[in-house]
């Protein structure tokens, strides 16, 4: 099988920033460096969801991504699309293209989360979706669309106009959607103060310019992203795809391909005083200390010959052994685990932590790098967010490269969805005042204590102005959909939920069914 190798090798990034004679004269050995960090105090306070309550639902959640103004360009495109196919067809051809109708809003987001439902119900092939074999059968999607409809709906689907395109973008297929979310993505959340950046690749073995063949990741070709996420809550801040030497990327002087590409995404949130975690190809001295001036701390992996790194001692470590050198500004640590470990930092100081683990053969506690822990911690947002999609992706085989970016967009606007609601819901429950039970008029809505709790009941106290037992109407009897309602009078009820019940079978349903 014949590919095309990225345009730049990992050899030629390096040869940007690499040099194997550091200089190292600003560089000293210490054991307690106390790192100077950004200039500017992160302020969490305006960090998190851009969005007033009242609290929206999933759907809208997801609408502030996916909006109506977008879906509308796509709709307009895929019409025009369709009659394009129409034209081209030959006189007397028919086909699911004569049938065509003109598409809508809400036939769309109807097409959209038909496609997502099928990442969840994963089958070989489309139309075994619309299949009437009893034991393959799911009837839900042909209640939705029809086998051809939704076939049709796929080939026309189009996102620009091809008169007006501007054919020198490589991404010109997909460019208006790229845009909108994105935009979306930093305008609806704004991340804490840890960001991290890596790699992302898109799985993708037909003809196309800016494929790339990565062996260490787990598809190998594909399209490679870069991708931004807030480490708090794994939110997709931004996406850069890599389309070669055109890569939507601002160049800066000395930092390289790779410093170009942090600096881009980096942009909005510099001198804020955020702090950045980055693998190897990413680190350099200049380009943490490029951020530092600009108020942002940064932490990575790096290799040991980066132009700027110190030398360390060139005797063999033995394991757990380390060595740290600063340079008033920047701390560097070598580190012998299984081999030799590299970091850079601006905001670490020169000390080791325990693990929590314990060393089996020898009984001790494990310790490691303040940067180093820092660093397994919180730089795996990117690789969380991949692993997450791979279980529900709804991506397909597709003839046509830039229907799948849509499809893992999409993908990513669902998993940016839920976190937002999740946020939303965990902001409620910090603020929220439960109210006081009602005391009469309409049930209030069912207080989900009854589900969960530990139940036992009593009867029901006696008054004072009566001498018998008190009876109350039975809640299930009086308000129950399971069965016809009646004005039941009971001597029992449930002391933690203070409810009226029938001993039997009142009690069971009203503690165990949520509709009873």
């Amino acid at each position: 099988m014949s590919f095309k190798r990225r345009q730049l090798t990992n050899s030629e990034y390096e040869s940007q920033e690499s040099d194997s004679d550091s200089d190292s004269e600003d560089w000293k050995a210490t054991s307690h460096f106390t790192p100077p960090g950004p200039a500017v105090c992160f302020d969490e306070s305006q960090s998190g969801v851009q969005r007033p309550l009242p609290f929206p639902t999933e759907a809208e959640c997801f609408k502030l991504f996916l909006t109506e103004e977008l879906v509308g360009e796509i709709v307009e495109e895929t019409n025009r699309y369709a009659l394009e196919l129409q034209e081209k067809r030959e006189p007397g051809v028919r086909g699911k293209l004569a049938k065509w109708v003109t598409t809508t809003i809400s036939e769309m987001y109807t097409f959209l989360v038909t496609v997502l439902l099928m990442g969840i119900v994963k089958k070989n092939s489309l139309r075994e979706y619309w299949s009437t074999d009893p034991m393959f059968a799911t009837p839900f999607f042909a209640s939705l669309f029809s086998q051809d409809r939704f076939l049709v709906l796929l080939r026309c689907l189009h996102f620009v106009n091809n008169a007006t395109a501007i054919l020198s973008d490589p991404l010109h297929k997909i460019r208006n959607v790229l845009i909108s979310l994105t935009s979306a993505f930093g305008r609806v959340f704004v991340p804490y103060k840890d960001l991290c950046i890596d790699e992302s690749l898109m799985l993708w073995k037909g003809r196309l310019a800016f494929r790339q063949y990565i062996p260490s990741k787990r598809h190998r070709f594909g399209v490679k992203f870069f991708v931004m996420c807030d480490v708090k809550t794994g939110f997709v801040q931004d996406i850069i795809v890599y389309t070669g030497s055109t890569t939507d990327i601002k160049h800066y002087e000395g930092l390289g391909v790779s410093g170009s590409v942090v600096m881009t995404m980096l942009a909005p949130h510099l001198s804020k005083g955020h702090t950045l975690y980055v693998d190897i190809w990413y680190s350099s001295p200049t380009l943490f200390q490029h951020l530092l001036s600009n108020s942002t701390g940064a932490c990575g992996t790096v290799r040991s010959n980066r132009k700027g790194m110190p030398a360390f001692g060139c005797g063999k470590m033995q394991r757990g052994e380390v060595e740290f050198q600063e340079n008033s500004q920047q701390l560097a640590v070598k580190w012998h685990d299984k081999r030799d470990v590299h970091v850079l930092s601006t905001v670490h100081t020169a000390t080791m932590s325990a693990t929590g683990k314990v060393d089996h053969l020898t009984g001790e506690r494990k310790i490691k790098p303040d940067c180093v822990l820092d660093y397994n911690l919180k730089m795996g947002a990117v690789d969380k967010a991949d692993m997450i999609n791979s279980f529900v992706e709804c991506t397909r085989k597709t003839n046509k490269w830039y229907k799948k970016i849509f499809f893992h967009l999409i993908d990513t606007a669902v998993l940016n969805s839920s976190i937002v609601h999740r946020q939303l819901a965990e902001l409620l429950e910090e603020h929220h005042t439960p109210r006081r039970p009602s005391t009469g008029g309409r049930p209030a809505a069912d207080n989900p204590l009854r589900l969960t709790a530990r139940h036992f009941p009593c009867k029901v106290p006696q008054t004072s102005s009566q001498g018998s037992r008190t009876r109350r109407h039975c809640k299930v009897c009086l308000s129950g959909a399971r069965r016809s309602k009646q004005r039941k009078m009971t001597k029992y009820m449930c002391l933690a939920c203070d409810t009226p019940l029938c001993i039997s079978p009142c009690f069971e349903e009203y503690h165990m069914l949520k509709h009873y």
